[in-house]
């Protein structure tokens, strides 16, 4: 078991190549337990590669992944979701045929271990997972509804909620509030300011500056699969490499009048 001040995830020099194209390039970073890890860049930037590989859905070209003290490199989707490791995705993804109730009962049933012969039948902790993890989200009320006909942001809480009927104990976020409205954003954003106080560790995603900044302790910005920038959120504006390669003046002027009127607040 990692402790407190041992990484819970490491990686060290992971890249992903697709023929000649380094998607991610020698990607090293550490993850610490309760931490919120922000992860920004442009478009094709390789941070959903990223993901893909640390979550054992793309294999790595290259490196060495770590997570709570185990070498989880050529571990498959499977075995990092049953080790703790859970993740959402950029695009609403559902059985859409399925109810909320049944969508959520798949992810108890198959993420948190491996079983040999499957079944239908559902145990009484599989049950207490999916109720538990319906509340959590606000979609207890939705239990019933076929998952296709969900408006975008429930069609997300639903994707958090699968992650949490894992029992995980980090989730990774693949742009959480794209298409949100402000109200939607402000929702996702207590959600995960809750599933940090439960002491899951997050990685997240996300090009609505705002709510990556204000969530994360920690900023990582891409670029061309590398690492440009890591440090706090205050930070990112006044780094001139993000400013010319993904922020701009325009933004990176309205980041700092952010942090400004928040120190004086």
């Amino acid at each position: 078991m990692a402790g407190s001040d041992t990484p819970l995830l490491t990686c060290a020099q992971v890249s992903r190549h697709f023929g000649s194209l380094a998607a991610v390039d020698g990607v090293s970073l550490q993850v610490m337990p309760g931490e919120v890890l922000g992860i920004g860049g442009p478009n094709g930037a390789g941070k959903t590669t990223f993901f893909d590989v640390v979550t054992g859905i793309t294999a790595p070209s290259g490196g060495r992944i770590r997570f709570d003290g185990h070498d989880i490199t050529t571990w498959g989707a499977d075995r990092i979701c049953h080790a703790g490791v859970a993740r959402t995705f950029q695009l609403n993804a559902a059985f859409d045929h399925l109810t909320v109730q049944e969508n959520v009962q798949v992810a108890a049933q198959f993420g948190r271990t491996a079983r040999r012969f499957p079944g239908l039948w559902l145990s009484d902790t599989t049950k207490t997972a999916v109720q538990e993890a319906l509340e959590f989200v606000g979609l207890g009320a939705k239990r019933q509804m076929i998952a296709r006909d969900l408006p975008v942001l429930d069609r997300k809480l639903l994707m958090i909620a699968g992650a949490m009927a894992t029992n995980p104990r980090m989730i990774f976020l693949d742009e959480p509030v794209g298409g949100l409205n402000t109200d939607e954003i402000d929702h996702i954003q207590a959600l995960v300011r809750k599933m940090q106080a439960r002491g899951i560790t997050i990685v997240l995603i996300e090009h609505v500056m705002r709510f990556l900044l204000s969530l994360s302790s920690r900023v990582i910005i891409m670029h061309h699969g590398q690492v440009i920038f890591e440090g706090r959120p205050d930070q990112v504006a006044e780094d001139q490499t993000v400013v010319e390669t993904y922020l701009g003046k325009g933004a990176a002027g309205r980041l700092k009048s952010h942090f400004s009127e928040a120190d004086h607040v």
